[in-house]
């Protein structure tokens, strides 16, 4: 009688058809996978920390709007970058008196505003957004326009980073640069000649507290023929300007370094 060939043992663990053990196989992905949030952090502040002394050349909002402006012959991006010596000071204080009282004392997230915007949103009405200065630019920067839990983790990670490598004056010069004020026109010097005919250092007051008033719809509100809307709140701006003490309110942000 022949001989019947041994039996082979298959053991699970054995070795891939590539010649590794199983479990290093599984070793390896999983110290692959445990590496993926170090190199997002990294991935990130190498986004975040150049632009504390390099100007931004554009943001994910400005390509999205060209983007959105293919075809369209009469469109026109308008952006010219300003440092914070020519743009006029009263800007930047009706930005914060009209966007984020607390700008200078809060860490990028002002949870007051955010709890008043959950209540007020939850009586109806239109609604009320709570996001500080810091949040705009990291949104406007770097992500997209739309809610969801993913994208607001995104910002708030990109505000933390932004606050964590930037001064504050540094923050809201890049703001008062890349704002949209109007449909493709974007930072302080476009809308200025835009709608006023002159340089951002020579804006004025009223002019100031204008542009900032269209910013919760540039798209739907000029601040060169403002309608009814504009006007009352362009007066309210000014008033909150003169309550926080005017271009002063902002004089720690003036000497910081950037």
């Amino acid at each position: 009688m022949g001989r019947h060939p041994q039996a082979v043992r298959i053991d699970a663990a054995g070795p891939s058809p590539a010649g590794e053990p199983r479990p290093l196989r599984r070793r390896r992905w999983l110290r692959r996978l445990l590496m993926l949030p170090v190199w997002f952090v990294l991935l990130t502040l190498l986004q975040v920390l150049p632009l504390r002394w390099i100007d931004p050349p554009t943001s994910a909002f400005m390509l999205a709007r060209q983007l959105e402006g293919i075809g369209d012959e009469g469109f026109r991006l308008r952006q010219q970058w300003r440092d914070w010596e020519e743009i006029s000071p009263q800007l930047p204080i009706a930005l914060v008196a009209a966007e984020d009282q607390k700008f200078p004392e809060h860490r990028g997230f002002d949870l007051e505003a955010i709890d008043r915007a959950l209540e007020h949103n939850a009586r109806g009405g239109r609604l009320r957004g709570g996001s500080t200065i810091s949040q705009q630019v990291a949104k406007n920067l770097y992500l997209w326009k739309g809610g969801g839990y993913f994208r607001k983790a995104l910002e708030a990670w990109y505000t933390l980073l932004i606050e964590l490598t930037w001064p504050k004056r540094r923050i809201l010069e890049v703001y008062a640069n890349i704002a949209e004020f109007g449909d493709g026109i974007y930072g302080a010097e476009a809308a200025a000649q835009a709608f006023f005919g002159k340089p951002a250092r020579a804006l004025t007051a009223a002019e100031s507290a204008r542009l900032a008033a269209v910013l919760p719809n540039p798209r739907r509100y000029d601040a060169a023929r403002p309608g009814p809307y504009v006007q009352r709140r362009a007066r309210w701006i000014q008033a909150q300007v003169r309550q926080l003490g005017g271009p002063a309110y902002l004089e720690g942000e003036s000497s910081a370094g950037g």
